[in-house]
């Protein structure tokens, strides 16, 4: 007796809006604020990265140590940014090209770049990281989105303290130390 075979039944396409109370148009607007941050953060944390390996000079085990810690906290924001994107009901990054489409803050491909400088941009990115935030922030209030105003909070904290840390170790000291 032949043994019946089970025929799969085609793949169902599911739709991935996952039932919220927001408005449509708001899911929309902090989608697209919280993905332009997810394509920040993976931006900010490859260009950290890339100075933390890159990164030489007297100060060479401080500045190190630092970027290593700093990259490691902007890879942590990544993930929960772009669930909150899915837990409103919208799609997030998808890929290496959209983040280089969508990301506003830019790369640094040069061969060469002096700890000083690095730091410089590093406080610069971190500040129109923060300053992001705080957009997103605003609109997520408009539309009584506590959840996603909750979580940048935090974020926002955080991106503050790596400017302020950032911005110190990049000064000179006068002949007290200071």
């Amino acid at each position: 007796m032949a043994k019946a075979t089970k025929t799969k039944a085609p793949r169902e396409r599911t739709n991935l809006a996952t039932p919220t109370d927001l408005d449509p148009k708001a899911v929309e607007a902090i989608a697209q604020a919280l993905n332009g941050l997810v394509c920040d953060a993976f931006t900010l944390y490859v260009k950290t990265k890339n100075f933390h390996w890159h990164m030489s000079g007297p100060h060479f085990r401080d500045y190190h140590l630092l970027l290593d810690e700093q990259s490691d906290q902007i890879f942590a924001t990544i993930d929960p940014l772009a669930e909150r994107v899915r837990k409103l009901g919208a799609r997030t990054v998808r890929s290496i090209g959209q983040i280089k489409r969508d990301a506003s803050l830019t790369e640094n491909e040069a061969d060469f770049v002096g700890p000083l400088d690095m730091l410089s941009e590093l406080v610069d990115d971190n500040k129109a990281m923060a300053k992001a935030m705080r957009e997103a922030h605003a609109l997520c209030d408009e539309h009584d989105d506590v959840a996603s105003a909750s979580l940048l909070e935090n974020y926002i904290d955080e991106t503050e303290r790596r400017t302020w840390f950032l911005f110190e170790a990049s000064r000179s000291s006068d002949r007290t130390g200071h």
